[in-house]
């Protein structure tokens, strides 16, 4: 392998448009890989668009990690960074790469006795480095993440020998934030417990970006629990106002919106996060975010489809309703009125008949005659009106519900 021409051709590599650097960064990193040696140079920013040696460099360890994902690999990329990177960049690195490999490489998992064995001769080859503890416990607890395998992430980060060995970074924010991802997802930890991690994780004055997005893919993540889109959306309308160019926190998002039934700007949001996600090969898992956001605006339509369906029901429902009780009102009203009717009619004819049988019998005065006919009618009168009031009492309520 000649070292000083692989390194100009990264030089002149700067140069190009993105696909040929691309190109040029990929093949750099398998001669390198062929030729059993690791990246020969430093880096010196974390602009993975367009620094030719940061690209070649991920594209490497992105090999390295297809080929053999364990937490071995992940230690010797570890070990590489804290000696390659400069130590501004260091964190932003390690926290890109820890998780990004890891969703990549979530397919294989080590299992508990694996784990503990490469631990131990991690720690001992590294001379128990919290650093590299830390790389490779982000590595292992992001594989879980990405598989949402909750009560295995917790037990990995609160009793493993590797997230024991990161000693002051298990402080750091993203690791708090995976906590909280644990937490959330867990059916025996309570929500409250799940949101305090979180908010100590988000309220920090050293939190990241991946910080923000392992916070929202727990929130959008975790069992159902109260206020979770509420919170979920708010929590991602903050982080899209300080990052406005993220297209994972506009996916974060839609996704609140889409939980708290605002379907028509989560729709706009999704189209956001679609327009933003960078076309970029390989280098940005675009195949693997697209098919997500789409199926994410697949859902969103959906519920938008079945929101307007459901409205139109309960119109219909409402329309209904207000006819029957259109129509009850109006027999109701009819029964009342012909109750009215016959009482009156009936008191009619009885007043007559008495009448009649007052006037034509019996040997009564004349005063006396139309004083009991008089006092006949009063009492007709008195009952039609019982009857009537009596009706207008037990309808009353149903005609003024």
């Amino acid at each position: 392998m000649d070292e000083k021409a692989l390194l100009e051709g990264l030089r002149q590599a700067a140069t190009t448009g993105s696909r040929e650097l691309d190109r040029i960064a990929e093949a750099a990193a398998v001669e390198l890989i062929a030729g059993g040696a690791e990246p020969p140079f430093r880096v010196r920013s974390v602009d993975f668009a367009t620094d030719p040696f940061l690209i070649c460099a991920d594209r490497y360890w992105r090999l390295r990690f297809l080929e053999l994902p364990t937490v071995d690999t992940a230690a010797r990329c570890a070990h590489w960074v804290a000696h390659a990177v400069d130590a501004e960049h260091r964190r932003d690195i390690v926290e890109k790469w820890a998780l990004g490999y890891a969703f990549i490489t979530r397919d294989t998992v080590e299992s508990a006795r694996e784990l503990t064995e490469a631990s131990g001769v991690i720690l001992e080859e590294h001379h128990g480095s919290a650093a590299i503890a830390y790389f490779a416990t982000l590595y292992h607890a992001g594989k879980l993440r990405a598989n949402f395998d909750f009560d295995d992430l917790r037990l990995f980060l609160d009793s493993s020998l590797l997230a024991m060995a990161c000693d002051e970074h298990r402080a750091q924010p993203v690791f708090v934030a995976l906590e909280a991802f644990a937490a959330f997802g867990s059916r025996t930890i309570t929500s409250e417990h799940a949101v305090t991690l979180l908010e100590r994780a988000w309220n920090s004055p050293e939190r990241s970006p991946h910080t923000i997005d392992v916070c929202l893919n727990a929130l959008s993540a975790a069992a159902p629990f109260d206020e979770q889109g509420h919170l979920l959306r708010a929590r991602a309308q903050e982080a899209v106002t300080v990052v406005p160019d993220n297209h994972i926190f506009h996916f974060r998002l839609a996704t609140g919106q889409r939980m708290c039934r605002d379907y028509d700007n989560a729709l706009d949001t999704i189209d956001v996060a679609l327009r933003l996600l960078p076309a970029i090969g390989n280098r940005g898992s675009h195949k693997l975010l697209q098919e997500q956001y789409l199926h994410e605006r697949d859902i969103i339509q959906q519920g938008r489809q079945l929101a307007e369906w459901s409205a139109e029901q309960q119109r219909r429902w409402a329309e209904q309703d207000a006819s029957n009780a259109e129509l009850r009102r109006t027999m109701q009203n009819s029964t009342v009125r012909a109750i009215e009717l016959v009482t009156v009619f009936t008191a009619a004819i009885a007043f007559a008949v008495g009448s009649l049988q007052v006037t034509l019998a019996g040997t009564l005065s004349v005063s006396d005659r139309i004083w009991m006919i008089a006092t006949f009618g009063i009492g007709l009168l008195v009952f039609a009106l019982l009857i009537i009031t009596g009706t207008w009492w037990i309808t009353r309520h149903r005609r003024n519900p």
